[in-house]
C-alpha cells in the first residue's frame, strides 16, 4: 500500500515560503503545518513574520500562535504535535503542506528522527552555565565535539542553546544525540516526503530581509516587545529570538535605534546563510528559484510530487 504523500516546503527566512505554500494549498486542496521554532508562540506575530488572517486567505493553518512564550517547547514536542496535524489534514482527505525554515523540525519529520524529549536537568544547566560565565563557551563547544562530533559539525561555537543540548543529552542518557538519531532512523517512516527548498541570488534575499526588517519596525516590532515584556512580567526564554533580543537591548538603553536596526539586519541575514547550508545538505530536497513567479513553482511541485 502506498504511502501518504507529505509536501514540504523549506528554505530561508525571507524567501517567500508563506505566499507560495498559500497559493499551493488553494490549488490542491491543502492545509498547512509551520515547521517554525519562533511562529509557535502566542503575542510573537509581528516579529515572527506569521502569516496575517488576510494572507492565510482562507487556509488553515496548524502550529501558529499556540504556545505561551514562557513554555519550552522543543523538537520533540513539535515532531508530536506535527503528526497529530498531519493525521488531521488526512482524515479530511487534503493534502498536507509543511511549511517553515527550522531545519531540525524538517529534519524530525522527513528523516524519521526521534528527538528525546529529555527533561531539563536544572542542576546541570546550572553548572554548564557557570562554566561558560567563568571560562567560557569554546571550552564547552570543544568538550561537546569531543562526546558527538557529528552533531557538532553542524553547530556554531557561539550556538549556546544547542551545545548546552548535546552535553545535556549525554548527560542525562549517556547516549550521544547522534546515537539517538542513528536507532530512530531504524524505524521506518510512515509517509513519504517530497521535499522542496526555495534558493535565491544571496543579494537579492538579503535586500528582502532589509525591506522585511524595515515593515516590522513600521509595524509595531517595538511596542510588541513591550507589551510581551509587560504582559509576562519577565522576559520570556522565547523573546531571546532573533530580533526580539536585540529590542530588549535598545529598550535596555544598550544600543542606539540605529544600532539595534543594523543589528537585526545583519543577524537575519546570517541566519538565512546558516538555515541555506543546513538544508544544502539535503540531497533530497528539489530546488525552486524563489524569483521565479509562484504558478511556475506550484507547477514544479506538482511534477515533483506526480513523479515520485
Amino acid at each position: 500500500m502506498a504511502k501518504p504523500k507529505i509536501i514540504v516546503i523549506c528554505g530561508p527566512t525571507a524567501s517567500g515560503k508563506t505566499a507560495l505554500s498559500i497559493q499551493l494549498a488553494k490549488t490542491i486542496n491543502g492545509e498547512i503545518i509551520s515547521a517554525d521554532s519562533m511562529q509557535i508562540y502566542q503575542d510573537m506575530d509581528i516579529g515572527t513574520a506569521k502569516p496575517t488572517i488576510q494572507e492565510m486567505d482562507g487556509i488553515k493553518h496548524y502550529l501558529i500562535g499556540n504556545i505561551s512564550p514562557t513554555v519550552r517547547y522543543s523538537v520533540a514536542n513539535f515532531k508530536k504535535d506535527a503528526l497529530m496535524a498531519i493525521d488531521d489534514i488526512l482524515n479530511k482527505e487534503k493534502t498536507p503542506i509543511v511549511v517553515g525554515g527550522t531545519g531540525l523540525y524538517v529534519d524530525s519529520l522527513v528523516k524519521g528522527i526521534e528527538y528525546d524529549d529529555t527533561e531539563v536537568d536544572l542542576r546541570y544547566r546550572s553548572e554548564l552555565e557557570q562554566t561558560a560565565d567563568e571560562i567560557g563557551l569554546y571550552e564547552l563547544y570543544k568538550k561537546a565535539v569531543e562526546i558527538d562530533p557529528i552533531s557538532m559539525d553542524k553547530i556554531s561555537v557561539n550556538d549556546k542553546k544547542r551545545i548546552f543540548r548535546v552535553l545535556e543529552i549525554y548527560h542525562s542518557t549517556g547516549k550521544t544525540k547522534t546515537e539517538q538519531e542513528i536507532a530512530s532512523r531504524q524505524k521506518e517512516n510512515p509517509y513519504e516526503y517530497i521535499v522542496f527548498g526555495i534558493n535565491m541570488e544571496r543579494d537579492k534575499l538579503y535586500e528582502r530581509i532589509n525591506k522585511r526588517v524595515d515593515i516590522m519596525l513600521e509595524s509595531g516590532l517595538i511596542d510588541e516587545v513591550k507589551a510581551l515584556i509587560n504582559k509576562y512580567n519577565e522576559l520570556p526564554t522565547a523573546i531571546q529570538g532573533l530580533g526580539y533580543k536585540e529590542v530588549v537591548s535598545y529598550l535596555n538603553g544598550e544600543i542606539t535605534y540605529e544600532e539595534m536596526i543594523e543589528k537585526i539586519k545583519q543577524e537575519t541575514r546570517h541566519y538565512a546563510k546558516r538555515q541555506l547550508t543546513w538544508f544544502r545538505r539535503n540531497k533530497q530536497i528539489i530546488w525552486l528559484n524563489g524569483l521565479d513567479d509562484i504558478q511556475n513553482n506550484i507547477n514544479i511541485i506538482l511534477e515533483g510530487v506526480k513523479g515520485e
